[in-house]
């Protein structure tokens, strides 16, 4: 009964009432938005993998280093190789010595046959000793080459430039070939959201989202939608420039657009509060006539500043402001 008696109060307040040139209460369409979670990923999530077995001696990065692709970011050391490399440089000695034994006897044994003392096929063995010896001494040298070559391959390298995102092992670590030693996600970062699959067809590529951030609100564009459903949701990817990368796979408020409606919205400066209730002055026939309205949430038509009447107008109307 008071609430009446104020609504009563309020409708019989002198006006003072101008004209507001234009304004009237119209119908509109408004995008309907849905509220999801999306997470910061990069674009590129590739792990560092060894190229050697063995002992793990050094790991030069940790979690949320800066690495650039080539960059040496570990180390690792098979002592077998150690011991196979003594073994071929001995061998290598080894048969340096029988070459120049080889040679001492082939140049004595051309000497003997020019005064006639021996014969040229005792010759032609020793030429042929002196190249099995230079053979056998280039297949240890070769073999000595791929030894290093394992033996360098113990360093880790960067396959991109980025962020290092994981590091599951530590230096002192038995380590086979092709295991991961560090993730490193590169390429760029953007947001990549789960929405119900009931929603996917109001998606499209392109479409402008809304973000939530710390920093305030801020614009995307729907880049690319998957089409593989995962447990009733449809993955899509956002581009957002500026996005903050300080925490990969952080979750951040998105609003994606999944419909319209139509909504009557009058102008924000229309609507007036008094003792609590929210009034719009509209022209009659008979003069200005304030009517109370239900308002809704205040939107963006257009770049003006509208408000939404859920209730109180049925649209057209032209609209008056009043100061007292």
């Amino acid at each position: 009964m008071s609430r009446l008696l104020i609504l009563f109060c309020v409708m019989l307040w002198p006006l003072t009432l101008s004209a507001q040139e234009g304004a009237q209460a119209e119908r509109v369409e408004l995008t309907e938005w849905k509220a999801v979670f999306g997470r910061i990923e990069a674009r590129d999530r590739v792990p560092a993998r060894t190229r050697l077995g063995g002992t793990l001696t050094e790991v030069a990065v940790a979690e949320g280093s800066e690495v650039m692709r080539g960059e040496q970011i570990a180390s690792v050391r098979d002592e077998k190789l150690a011991l196979q490399l003594g073994a071929v440089d001995a061998q290598l000695s080894s048969l340096t010595a029988q070459l120049e034994n080889a040679k001492t006897e082939l140049a004595r044994g051309e000497n003997l046959l020019e005064r006639g003392v021996t014969t040229a096929q005792r010759l032609d063995q020793l030429r042929t000793q002196v190249d099995v010896i230079e053979g056998q001494i280039g297949a240890a040298r070769a073999e000595r080459s791929v030894l290093e070559q394992r033996e360098a391959e113990g360093a880790v390298l960067a396959p991109i430039s980025g962020r290092v995102l994981n590091v599951p092992v530590t230096a002192g670590s038995v380590v086979m070939p092709g295991e991961a030693v560090a993730e490193i996600g590169g390429g760029g970062f953007f947001l990549r959201i789960a929405v119900p699959e009931r929603h996917a067809t109001f998606l499209a590529e392109g479409d402008e989202i809304r973000i939530s951030t710390p920093e305030g609100e801020a614009t995307g564009t729907l880049e690319r939608i998957y089409p593989l459903i995962e447990n009733g949701r449809v993955v899509a990817d956002v581009a957002v420039e500026g996005l903050a990368t300080d925490f990969v796979d952080a979750r951040v408020l998105v609003r994606l657009p999944i419909g319209r409606r139509e909504a009557l919205v009058v102008p924000a400066a229309a609507v007036e509060t008094r003792m609590g209730l929210d009034f719009v002055t509209v022209s009659g026939p008979e003069g200005p006539v304030r009517r109370a309205v239900v308002v809704g949430a205040p939107r963006d038509v257009q770049g003006r500043e509208m408000v939404e009447i859920l209730s109180g107008l049925e649209g057209g109307e032209e609209l008056v402001t009043g100061d007292e």
